[in-house]
């Protein structure tokens, strides 16, 4: 069961329904980053955890922008100077969307990694 991919397509299928929060469960660490990751930069609005005893639950603000999310499996990895391969890849466009990369400075969007000169693998992208 991959928790990042049901809590990506949980996010489009209210988003598309114009629902106005929608609770993503199970949660996970990785998917409360990626969630973190999508709120700096606009995509979606306040995020909470709620612990229900078992593996918890995230309840998310929805604002509207985006048109397209999804995990990236396999996990592909990438060299430092390989994003805009992938931009090409996952994105519509330059300049459109993110790519979440997981690096060894921690969960980042594609446009960090690259300032921070990190590689890593990629996990999901947004639109």
């Amino acid at each position: 069961m991959d928790t990042l991919s049901n809590g990506l397509v949980t996010v489009i299928n209210n988003e598309m329904r114009n629902k106005r929060e929608c609770v993503i469960s199970p949660a996970s660490k990785l998917l409360g980053k990626v969630l973190r990751i999508m709120q700096l930069n606009g995509f979606i609005g306040e995020f909470e955890f709620i612990d229900d005893g078992r593996a918890g639950k995230f309840k998310v603000q929805l604002l509207g922008r985006i048109n397209k999310c999804g995990s990236i499996r396999p996990r592909f990895a990438v060299k430092v100077g390989g994003y805009e391969n992938w931009e090409k890849t996952f994105l519509p466009s330059r300049e459109i969307g993110l790519l979440v990369v997981s690096t060894s400075r921690g969960v980042l969007s594609h446009r960090e990694a690259e300032e921070k000169n990190a590689g890593g693998k990629l996990l999901a992208f947004v639109y």
